[in-house]
């Protein structure tokens, strides 16, 4: 026999134990299942939100508000100085008509709220390089213009930059210890199932050893019983992780969440690297569990 007759053979095997114990099957696949769900839900979430990151990087602004009843010529004066700024790559001013019909056409069911143009304040947004927004000396050069008399506020994108690339780093560590658990919960699961099937099938063993079968040959069905459980649980939670993509997706279109989280579904290299990674933990689990003690 040849090995690819050998593979046919336990594969088909394999399927045949695994209608035959239909129920625990589905036990391990549904444990498989939901692993992978909520590691690559994880997976998911952080991809988005490091692609906002890198995306918000190239954007990055500062915002210098300046307070209520500012001279006339302040938003100028200001402005002119701030484009001495060696590192400051577009200056734009802001007036407070301008930001009333900004927010109006961002909030227009709240443009009640900002009927008075004096309700806004003027503003500097003020662009920032997407390789040097690190710079030492941005942050002397924000501290000088935090202390001038009509500034009332200076909003740095830099800061909430840092606390969303916190946020992907606690992401990425979470999903990495969740999946870990959880795949070693559905190993053993698995493992399990895989060892009762081996014990309902004592008889044909002896048989299959006394006319001189290989453990190899032996084991082999089993072993591809684990690895179909473990793949049919990886095509499973990518099929519910899409799902879900598209209902977020589709409730939450041109919302701020939409835009961080459902941007944009697994790639796939990621999405075969779940799949692969069901399969693998299912091969694991059949193996570890007929290693323990002999057939």
């Amino acid at each position: 026999m040849t090995l690819w007759q050998a593979l046919a053979y336990f594969f088909r095997e394999a399927v045949v134990n695994m209608a035959r114990g239909l129920k625990v099957s589905f036990v391990a696949v549904a444990t498989m299942t939901v692993s992978l769900v909520l590691g690559g839900a994880f997976l998911l979430l952080s991809g988005n939100l490091a692609q906002s990151l890198e995306r918000f990087r190239g954007e990055l602004k500062v915002v210098v508000y300046l307070k209520p009843g500012a001279p006339a010529g302040e938003l100028a004066r200001l402005a002119a100085e701030v484009r001495q700024a060696a590192w400051v790559t577009t200056v734009e001013e802001v007036t407070p008509e301008q930001a009333r019909t900004r927010f109006r056409d961002v909030f227009p069911s709240l443009a009640q709220l900002v009927e008075e143009s004096a309700s806004l304040p003027p503003s500097l947004e003020i662009g920032l390089p997407a390789g040097g927004a690190d710079r030492p000396e941005i942050a002397r050069v924000l501290a000088s213009w935090r202390q001038q008399p009509w500034v009332a506020m200076v909003d740095d994108d830099r800061e909430w930059l840092s606390q969303l690339e916190a946020a992907v780093t606690v992401a990425r560590a979470v999903a990495v210890a969740l999946l870990a658990g959880l795949l070693g919960a559905a190993v053993f699961t698995i493992g399990s199932v895989i060892r009762l099937t081996a014990y309902l099938h004592q008889e044909e063993i002896s048989v299959m050893r006394l006319v001189g079968a290989t453990e190899f040959f032996i084991r082999g069905p089993f072993y591809a019983e684990g690895l179909l459980q473990g793949l049919l649980g990886g095509v499973a939670a990518t099929g519910v992780l899409w799902g879900a993509y598209e209902i977020l997706e589709a409730k939450s279109r041109g919302s701020l969440w939409a835009a961080f989280l459902a941007a944009d579904f697994l790639p796939l290299s990621q999405i075969a690297w779940l799949v692969g990674l069901g399969a693998l933990a299912g091969l694991i689990g059949s193996v570890a569990s007929l290693r323990r003690e002999p057939l």
